[in-house]
C-alpha cells in the first residue's frame, strides 16, 4: 500500500517537500522540531497535512552538555518530563538509543511510565487529533543545542498567513 506519513531524516525539510507531502495524501508528517502540533503554511494557508514535531531532546544532543553522560542522560530527559504535557514526542535513533545507548532507553521509558505517561505510537497520537483546530504555524530554519546544524524548526504560530505570504 502507499505510504500514509513521512519523518524526513535530521529534521531537513523544505516548503517544496512539504507541498508534495500534502499533494501525496499523507495524513500526518514528523519532519520537525517543536512544541506541539501543527499545519505548516505553505504560501497563504496551512496544509492538509499536520506536523507532529519532536519536542523533546534526542539523548545523544544531551551527552556532553552540563555533565550529562550516557550513565545518567537518562535522568536530565525524565527532568524534562517531569510537568506532565498533554504531548511530547521522542526520537531515538536505532543505532544509539537502540544499541549503544540502550540501557539508558531503558532507564527512561520505565522513569516515563512511572511519571504515568502513556507511551504510544505517532499514528495513536495523530487518531486522538482534530487536525481541523491545530493552528498554522511556519516551518523555520533553526538549531537545537547539542545538535550541530541547520534543522526544520516549528516557527510562530498564526492563524493568518505569515506576514511575508500576506505581502505577496
Amino acid at each position: 500500500s502507499a505510504p500514509q506519513v513521512h519523518g524526513a531524516a535530521g529534521w531537513q525539510i523544505n516548503e517544496a517537500a512539504l507541498r508534495a507531502e500534502e499533494e501525496f495524501g499523507f495524513h500526518y508528517a514528523s519532519d520537525t522540531r517543536g512544541q506541539a502540533p501543527f499545519r505548516p503554511w505553505l504560501g497563504d494557508r496551512p496544509s492538509s497535512c499536520p506536523q507532529l514535531p519532536t519536542t523533546l531532546p534526542t539523548l545523544d544532543e544531551l551527552i556532553g552538555l552540563d555533565g550529562v553522560t550516557a550513565d545518567n542522560v537518562h535522568t536530565k530527559l525524565l527532568e524534562l518530563t517531569r510537568a506532565q504535557l498533554p504531548y511530547q514526542v521522542f526520537t531515538l535513533h536505532a543505532e544509539l538509543e537502540g544499541m549503544k545507548l540502550r540501557p539508558a532507553l531503558t532507564r527512561l521509558l520505565e522513569g516515563w511510565r512511572t511519571q504515568g505517561y502513556q507511551l504510544v505510537s505517532l499514528r495513536t497520537l495523530f487518531a486522538r487529533l482534530t487536525t481541523t483546530r491545530l493552528p498554522g504555524a511556519r516551518v523555520e530554519n533553526g538549531t537545537v543545542p547539542g545538535r550541530s546544524g541547520v534543522l526544520a524548526v516549528q516557527g510562530g504560530t498564526a492563524q493568518e498567513a505569515p506576514a511575508a505570504a500576506a505581502r505577496s
